[in-house]
């Protein structure tokens, strides 16, 4: 695809987005289906197309370490440093998320942010302007899709629009790492 064509089809995606539409879309992992994760009425789409149970929370993407304050109120000084030398992609569960729709945050008022460094996922952040909801393009309890090829019908066919950018990418992708960070510091290794 040429720059133009990368231009567009995010342009196409941020328009689905604030609609409160579902995307399917290329991420710093694995593919994913991301919608407006202040929308509560996109956000429990989601969950529908997946069949997923909602107390198990989604993950939100977004462009900047800045914009995780937005989302978090409970964010220790040592996420600023994991953000900026993780070197591959890194999740964060935080305590005190607001501004976000109600089922993105979990029973004990965390939310799992992960800021993406991968272009096309960046620019689409960067373009909407808010976070994005971001969890697996799979059915709950069958394998991630490693690319886009291995993304089941039923999923390409639940979301408003399907991103061209990167179907093409035959190198399997992996989840990211995830690291729950308390407030007063506390780090745990998820995975």
């Amino acid at each position: 695809m040429t720059q133009k064509d990368i231009a567009e089809d995010i342009r196409q995606a941020v328009q689905v987005l604030r609609q409160g539409g579902l995307i399917l879309y290329p991420t710093d992992t694995i593919w994913g289906i991301g919608c407006d994760a202040t929308n509560e009425d996109a956000v429990r789409r989601v969950f529908r197309l997946k069949n997923r149970d909602d107390s198990k929370a989604l993950i939100c993407l977004v462009d900047s370490a800045n914009r995780m304050q937005m989302y978090s109120r409970g964010i220790p000084d040592v996420a600023w440093d994991l953000v900026e030398y993780s070197e591959k992609p890194l999740t964060l569960i935080l305590d005190g998320a607001v501004n976000l729709a109600p089922s993105l945050v979990a029973a004990d008022g965390s939310v799992g942010i992960r800021v993406t460094s991968e272009n096309i996922s960046k620019e689409l952040c960067f373009r909407f302007q808010k976070a994005i909801v971001s969890t697996s393009a799979n059915i709950s309890g069958r394998p991630s899709p490693a690319r886009f090829m291995d993304i089941e019908p039923e999923v390409i066919n639940g979301v408003d629009y399907v991103m061209r950018s990167r179907q093409n990418d035959t190198k399997p992708s992996s989840p990211s790492r995830i690291v729950r960070l308390r407030a007063d510091g506390e780090i745990s290794f998820i995975r």
